[in-house]
């Protein structure tokens, strides 16, 4: 086993991929969690370790060495992942660090942060946009969006780094294996170029009904829905929460709803169309920082804008799955990627 030299906060797990788009639970029991968390009760999780590490690109930061500093991240696989990424890199530059990681809500954890108890996360631009600044709709277009939320939380003390490509964003998929018989669809464009009976969806009944859901998705790329000619209501089959995946794979549907960076896409060799009009918000992953922490260190900063570029969605599709599928540490993942990327070392080999 490797040693943990990281201070941990002990919060039972919940392993299971969410959903970063559904709303945050009540405010007395966000609040309770909050506090669970900073007064460090709870159960000892099977991931509450983050394996030691060696130098690599990632130097000490000056003055860094020895001072305090608390990460935190959500609960679900990607996030605990992401999680573990941001206490490495942390740790690589100098800082002791305190693991607040897998807090159970995104409120909780931007309250961490508000108030201090947190100095750094990763964190969705949607989800900061809609959640946290309470906006009616998100921004299509990724450096925009990411712009809009880095400007507006200036004001609450917080500072957003680069994004990463990954955007954790609504996506439509197809069965690899289906695509020649449909033409080598790759956009979701072509969808209006299909014959009408190969117009057949997977989708949550959230995503039935939601304003960046399926009937929007429809008429901004020029289909009607209940149209005989566009999609009639006969071709959308409406699934429990991740059976859409299953269902996509085994063939009832063409094209299934999903998460552009679910681990079961590669796990199930499903292809995700491209966006190409531009629809769905953009999720891109980015640190957010306490102002205070980068005043005093402000080449944290860029050690993480050395992390971002290598964080896409088919990078974290594959992080994913080695967790929610084959069962490995969120810990130990992240560790493997730090390393592959030459981030930090494995100070047990060499």
């Amino acid at each position: 086993m490797r040693q943990n030299p990281i201070r941990q906060n002990p919060i039972r797990q919940n392993p299971m991929r969410q959903n970063p788009f559904r709303r945050p639970r009540a405010a007395a029991f966000l609040a309770a969690s909050a506090a669970l968390l900073v007064s460090g009760c709870g159960l000892q999780p099977a991931t509450s370790y983050v394996p030691e590490a060696g130098p690599g690109s990632i130097e000490v930061l000056e003055g860094a060495e020895g001072e305090p500093l608390t990460v935190t991240s959500k609960n679900f696989t990607e996030q605990l992942i992401l999680g573990k990424i941001s206490v490495l890199a942390a740790s690589a530059a100098g800082f002791e660090v305190t693991d607040l990681t897998n807090v159970p809500g995104s409120q909780p954890v931007r309250e961490l942060l508000l108030s201090g108890d947190a100095d750094v996360t990763l964190e969705y631009t949607g989800t900061a946009w809609l959640t946290y600044l309470g906006q009616e709709s998100g921004i299509p277009d990724q450096e925009e969006q990411w712009q809009a939320v880095h400007d507006a939380d200036l004001d609450n003390n917080l500072i957003w780094g680069r994004p990463a490509p990954l955007n954790n964003t609504y996506a439509l998929a197809v069965r690899t294996e289906a695509l020649a018989d449909l033409g080598n669809i790759t956009k979701i464009s072509q969808l209006a170029e299909l014959p009408v009976e190969e117009r057949t969806f997977c989708i949550e009944s959230e995503f039935n009904s939601r304003s960046d859901g399926m009937n929007p998705l429809l008429k901004h790329y020029g289909l009607t829905r209940g149209a005989p000619d566009g999609v009639p209501d006969a071709n959308i089959g409406i699934y429990d929460t991740g059976a859409v995946y299953s269902a996509t794979d085994s063939g009832d549907c063409n094209f299934g709803e999903v998460f552009s960076t679910d681990g079961r896409i590669d796990a199930l060799d499903l292809t995700v169309l491209e966006d190409d009009r531009m629809f769905f918000p953009a999720y891109n992953v980015a640190p957010v920082f306490g102002a205070e922490v980068l005043e005093e260190h402000p080449g944290l900063e860029e050690v993480f804008a050395q992390i971002a570029p290598e964080l896409t969605d088919e990078t974290m599709r594959q992080m994913n799955l080695l967790v929610d599928v084959e069962g490995q540490e969120p810990a130990d993942v992240a560790f493997d990627f730090m390393v592959e990327k030459g981030f930090i070392s494995d100070p047990g080999e060499g």
